[in-house]
């Protein structure tokens, strides 16, 4: 979905801003997110699964709101489905009074791990799921050797993980816990970015983190705050190389999708790819 039928949506639903004042674009990826006065809409893409995940996505918003976790809250109770797109509707937060700190994340994670099992299901956390449609999306712009050993890794960490003991209780988790989902607003950190909820191992939102220090170059000083905040490093726990591997493998697999139309992406691609063939932790990952 690019940004022009987006904003057509967005229009189709009712929710475009007068011609003169415009609706701004906030971010372009798994959706379109405007401003639209002091409401922010999200537009999701053309897939019948999609609809089931926003009405879930607002229905955590409201049970996050119900339990006092400071949280983005959503306009409307319901999402609309707007020519085939799921379509919600939110409202605005203010500016971020500064960056999002690790320790703003953790905080938020304690509240979160805190919470009992919601009354409506949540999904088990699928790191894995993904793998097979993004490296078909790749096709023959990377190398087919890598993608069957992507597949490879794949098998064998979803097995790993399935024979995985949790030392925290299983539970709620956000599922792609890092700061850019945090804002530090003036009335202190909010959580946002709320679809990826899940039920399963707290520790998946804590791996987060610690491959950010590993692969990303989150800096030492960063990583004990998010530790210290949260009361653990998920690092002491004997599972954390099992879903980190988990992680780099679903990581990969996502950076090959955009590689057929981007070069800087096919690069990113055979740079990790080759570090976890080589055995090279040491490597950094470039986001994308």
């Amino acid at each position: 979905m690019d940004e022009a039928r987006a904003r057509q949506i967005l229009g189709a639903a009712g929710l475009a801003a007068r011609p003169d004042a415009g609706a701004e674009l906030l971010a372009l990826g798994e959706n379109a997110v405007f401003a639209v006065g002091d409401l922010v809409v999200k537009v999701g893409r053309d897939a019948p699964e999609l609809l089931d995940r926003a009405r879930r996505e607002l229905a955590v918003a409201a049970w996050l709101r119900d339990a006092g976790v400071p949280a983005v809250r959503a306009a409307e109770d319901e999402p609309r489905l707007v020519g085939g797109h799921p379509v919600t509707v939110w409202h605005r937060l203010p500016a971020a009074a500064r960056p999002a700190r690790p320790g703003d994340l953790a905080g938020l994670l304690r509240l979160v791990h805190a919470l009992p099992a919601p009354p409506f299901e949540l999904p088990r956390r699928e790191l894995l799921g993904g793998v097979e449609r993004w490296l078909r999306l790749a096709g023959d712009a990377i190398d087919p050797a890598d993608a069957d050993y992507l597949r490879e890794r794949r098998d064998g960490f979803a097995a790993a993980a399935a024979a995985l003991v949790p030392r925290l209780a299983p539970g709620p988790i956000h599922g792609d816990a890092l700061p850019r989902n945090v804002l530090a607003g003036p009335d202190g950190p909010v959580l946002v970015d709320l679809e990826t909820f899940a039920a399963d191992f707290r520790e998946h939102d804590l791996v987060v983190m610690a491959l950010s220090r590993d692969r990303y170059g989150l800096g030492d000083d960063a990583y004990d705050e998010f530790t210290r905040e949260y009361g653990w490093d998920v690092r002491e726990w004997e599972g954390c190389g099992v879903l980190r591997g988990a992680r780099e493998t679903a990581s990969c697999a996502w950076v090959a999708q955009h590689a057929p139309a981007n070069e800087r992406a096919l690069a990113e691609f055979r740079r990790r790819v080759a570090s976890l063939r080589e055995g090279d932790t040491e490597v950094r990952w470039h986001p994308f």
